[in-house]
């Protein structure tokens, strides 16, 4: 128990009275998480986000949206689009700046702005890599996809991917610092979603991308995470 006090009147004209007011503690309700995190029922660009809180170890509320419900939910989200991390009342969306954002409060940024801007470079190219193979993946014309999977199998993977190897490689199978950044989970956490889109391992045979992604999954929290969230095929 603990004591707090209320103020009441008294029969005489002016004068108020303080009396003890008992409080349960042990019966106060559970808080809500500080943090929602809305996006579809996949990981995709809502899984950097959920690393990124379940590294740091920030509680939060993990909304998943069925695809048969996003026309009802569409027209209430800030840009008509998802994911969108929601603090204090208020709707963020667009997820490299929610990952940002993240990354400073979880202690995965930078120092200064030129580590800042180092880190961003490379989390910029492995999400212009993720577009390119999304462009692939959603092509619904055979003829144009046949030609976009030529184009990607044979000059844009392997250039970016070529890169990316030797910067981890220089980096001690991180991307940036030499340390865990967020770019590092961005990578990762992207991997499931990529992998399933082009339906092979992107990594397959590039040791220092495979040291990045063992340093990630090894990290507690996110083995944590990955054990309890809930399974998706994609």
């Amino acid at each position: 128990m603990s004591m707090s006090f209320e103020e009441i009147s008294t029969e005489k004209e002016g004068e108020i009275k303080r009396i003890p007011k008992t409080i349960d503690i042990f019966n106060v309700p559970e808080m809500a998480p500080s943090y929602k995190v809305t996006y579809f029922n996949i990981t995709a660009l809502g899984e950097p986000i959920r690393f990124l809180l379940s590294y740091g170890g920030i509680e939060f509320e993990d909304c998943r949206v069925e695809m048969e419900q996003w026309p009802q939910i569409k027209p209430n989200m800030p840009f008509g689009q998802l994911p969108i991390l929601e603090h204090n009342g208020k709707k963020i969306p667009q997820s490299l700046a929610i990952c940002r954002y993240l990354a400073k409060q979880v202690k995965l940024a930078g120092n200064d702005d030129w580590e800042n801007l180092e880190i961003d470079s490379i989390v910029e190219t492995i999400n212009d890599l993720r577009q390119c193979i999304g462009k692939y993946h959603y092509e619904s014309d055979e003829k144009v996809k046949e030609r976009e999977r030529a184009i990607l199998f044979n000059e844009k993977m392997p250039f970016l991917l070529d890169r990316l190897e030797n910067v981890a490689k220089d980096n001690n199978g991180h991307f940036a610092l030499g340390r865990l950044t967020w770019a590092d989970l961005y990578f990762v956490s992207l991997l499931e979603y990529i992998n399933f889109m082009l339906k092979k391992d992107l990594i397959e045979n590039r040791p220092n991308l495979i040291a990045v992604k063992n340093n990630v999954l090894n990290v507690p929290a996110i083995k944590e995470w990955i054990e309890k969230r809930p399974k998706t095929n994609m």
